[in-house]
């Protein structure tokens, strides 16, 4: 997909909604109103057929019948008819026929001849125009004789025309369409105003300006949420960017200084400025410099490794006790061969504790809390370390303890964020400050937790925590 494509033309929530909004509401009044207007008419329809009637038989009342069965109007039957179309409100095309009982034409209003009589009405007084509709009323006596019949011929357009009624639901359409048009414009300008500011601000973190002013008052949960996150967000990255910056200045500045050191006590060896005793004494510092740069380096591409999830963690079923003591034997042997004074101690239950993990992994995170122990040793008093194994329904826990002076309360909540090194540590020993970072990603990584118990200026407690391995099931063996 070739990636110089035009980006697909965006548009705004404003005119999104609305548009959308509007079609939708535009289509749905119409069907309403198209309901409305065929009911209505059908409604007029029907009651203007009643009144047709009610005419027809009161025109039917007044026409009299003589001896011979003759049908004779009445002369004032044309203001009759002139009062009552005012007042029935008759419009379009309408014409009243009376005939005898032989169907032969007696009167119209208005006039027509007697050929157009049988040009309009069948022989059973129906219409013969399918858009116009005969209203018939019979002319009799009490006795049920029948003597003719008043026929109303009127139009079927006129019959359902009903003007002020469609321009009455034609005004509540347009008003309906207005409102609805309306408040959504509203509705969608209020919603996207935040949304529109939000993303302004986006736009300016995403240039490298973390100073988001972001005001916005709103009612809505749902928005006072975004923002909210959005400014936490925002101010969160101002930190990190703060402290990646800081962080890497400090990173330089450790690994620049042993690399100095041991450049300056080369430089002083290879000039001879030194005598053959102290030669060997700054060869023997730029060993222990360059032991220092290759611990943090590795440090370094450890914690990178883990990150970027490279690195292997096995899930093994251990004996913590065997392990730890294993470790601890090992450890303390190092410690004292580099001249370091210490007591370290174990407090192991007498079942032994099953666990699930990586034994490297383990050793690593144990030897790194032990060296911390060692590195807060108080200088006015032998240092004790103690070790202890729990366990519990599905954890098992390694506790390490130190009798040393304590972290700083203020340093208790980031000793776990990378490169981060309290004031205290960073005047006592060199580092990266990834240690408990990384050692604390290789404890969740085994499916455990690894955390500060507590702290004080007596010591400092460590708490490594373990998924406990399943009973081991038994085979049984046949008998024989």
């Amino acid at each position: 997909m070739d990636r110089r494509m035009k980006r697909k033309k965006m548009t705004s929530i404003l005119s999104y909604w609305t548009l959308r909004y509007i079609l939708i509401l535009v289509v749905g009044m119409t069907l309403i109103t198209l309901f409305a207007v065929y009911w209505i008419r059908e409604t007029a329809s029907d009651n203007r057929q009643k009144t047709a009637g009610l005419l027809g038989q009161e025109i039917a009342d007044r026409v009299e019948v003589g001896q011979d069965g003759k049908l004779s109007v009445p002369y004032t039957m044309n203001k009759l008819l002139d009062s009552r179309m005012g007042y029935f409100n008759f419009k379009g095309e309408f014409c009243l026929i009376i005939t005898d009982k032989d169907g032969d034409l007696v009167y119209s209003r208005p006039p027509i001849k007697e050929d157009q009589l049988h040009q309009w009405l069948t022989e059973d007084l129906k219409s013969r125009d399918p858009a116009k509709k005969v209203i018939g009323i019979p002319i009799g006596d009490e006795g049920g004789r029948t003597y003719g019949q008043v026929s109303l011929l009127l139009s079927k357009r006129s019959l359902a025309a009903s003007p002020n009624e469609l321009a009455l639901a034609c005004v509540l359409l347009v008003a309906l369409i207005l409102c609805g048009w309306l408040t959504i414009y509203l509705l969608s300008r209020k919603l996207s105003l935040p949304i529109r500011r939000v993303a302004e601000s986006a736009r300016r973190i995403r240039e490298g300006h973390y100073d988001v002013n972001l005001e916005v008052d709103t009612k809505e949960r749902e928005i006072d949420e975004l923002v909210v996150s959005f400014k936490d967000m925002a101010s969160r990255l101002k930190q990190l960017e703060e402290w990646r910056a800081l962080s890497l200045a400090g990173v330089t500045h450790e690994l620049k200084t042993p690399v100095t050191s041991i450049k300056g006590l080369v430089m002083a060896v290879r000039d001879d400025v030194v005598g053959p005793e102290e030669a060997k004494e700054f060869l023997d510092i730029a060993l222990r410099e360059s032991g220092r740069l290759e611990r943090m380096v590795a440090d370094l591409l450890d914690y990178n490794a883990l990150s970027a999830g490279s690195v292997e963690v096995r899930r093994d079923r251990l004996d913590l006790g065997a392990l730890v003591s294993e470790i601890a034997y090992q450890w303390e042997l190092t410690s004292k061969n580099e001249g370091a004074a210490l007591s370290v101690s174990t407090d192991f239950p007498e079942a032994p504790v099953q666990a699930m993990g990586d034994a490297l992994r383990i050793q690593q995170i144990v030897v790194n809390l032990l060296n911390n122990a060692l590195q807060a040793a108080d200088p006015d008093r032998p240092p004790r370390i103690e070790i202890r194994l729990r366990a519990m329904e599905n954890r098992a826990s390694i506790e390490i303890a130190d009798n040393g002076t304590g972290i700083a309360a203020e340093d208790r909540p980031h000793i776990f964020e990378r490169f981060y090194r309290g004031e205290s540590k960073k005047l006592r020993t060199r580092g990266l400050g990834l240690g408990l970072t990384y050692s604390q990603l290789l404890a969740r990584a085994q499916g455990g937790e690894l955390r500060l118990l507590e702290s004080s200026p007596e010591g400092s407690a460590f708490e490594l925590e373990l998924p406990a391995a399943p009973p081991a099931q038994r085979s049984e063996r046949p008998s024989a």
